[in-house]
């Protein structure tokens, strides 16, 4: 039996293995199965690894995709770039982290947008965020990271403090990827600090969370006039990207 999962911590947000199950079914894929690892800490991973005989391949999620790296043999030079992982591939030589975040993201994105080319303001700091930027980077696209607390250091940030005080950036920026778990279930009323009423038709809001398949603030933003997307689509192009990888 070939074996493939994913690791994270809290895992009930996840649709990755009624996607993979699903995925098995269409196809009459009877000699694969996919299975949650929820690892209350990254250093439970090489455990995992030992135990599970038949174990090809891994995904990612909150909150490892920067902490993993450590653990990992090798990276695809994207994935260096990236400075997150969200898939691995056990070899024989080794565990290779891979990024299709990135991948699905542009593709999403790009399948949206169309021809628009709007500076963005992307919500959060962490693994997503890095994968979100440098596609956001790779299509030209200018962009801020928003921070709760930037460090003064680090380039390219501002605050959710910031934008309160000067709400005409999202005009400025009227696109916005939210690449923070806020609003995934079961917590599906939490919302980013931002000025929702400042909002208008120009704007447009992505947010990668897709479970709910509309967040509470993507029906904020919406009543706003504004376009919003949410991750699904994404979800299903990073899958099939993983897919690709483990089976290579």
């Amino acid at each position: 039996m070939k074996k493939y999962g994913l690791i994270g911590y809290p895992l009930t947000h996840s649709f990755s293995k009624k996607y993979f199950s699903d995925k098995f079914d269409r196809e009459g894929t009877t000699d694969c199965r996919y299975d949650l690892y929820e690892i209350p800490s990254i250093q439970d991973l090489p455990e995992i690894i030992s135990s599970q005989e038949g174990l090809i391949g891994l995904n990612v999620t909150i909150p490892y995709k920067e902490q993993v790296i450590p653990f990992l043999d090798n990276l695809e030079p994207a994935c260096k770039a990236i400075g997150a992982v969200n898939c691995i591939k056990l070899t024989e030589k080794g565990l290779i982290g891979y990024n299709t975040d990135y991948y699905g993201f542009k593709t999403s994105l790009t399948n949206w947008l169309g021809q628009e080319k709007l500076q963005a303001l992307v919500l959060g700091t962490g693994g997503a965020s890095k994968a979100v930027c440098q596609a956001l980077k790779d299509l030209e696209i200018p962009y801020l990271k928003v921070s709760r607390n930037p460090d003064a250091s680090t380039k390219n940030t501002i605050s959710y403090k910031d934008i309160m005080a000067s709400p005409d950036l999202l005009q400025e920026y009227p696109l916005i990827i939210n690449s923070t778990p806020l609003g995934t279930y079961p917590n599906t009323s939490a919302m980013p600090d931002l000025p929702v009423d400042q909002l208008t038709a120009n704007n447009w809001y992505y947010d990668l969370v897709y479970n709910p398949t509309e967040t509470a603030m993507m029906k904020a933003a919406a009543k706003m006039g504004a376009k919003t997307k949410n991750g699904i689509e994404m979800l299903h192009l990073q899958a099939e990207a993983a897919w690709d990888i483990w089976n290579k």
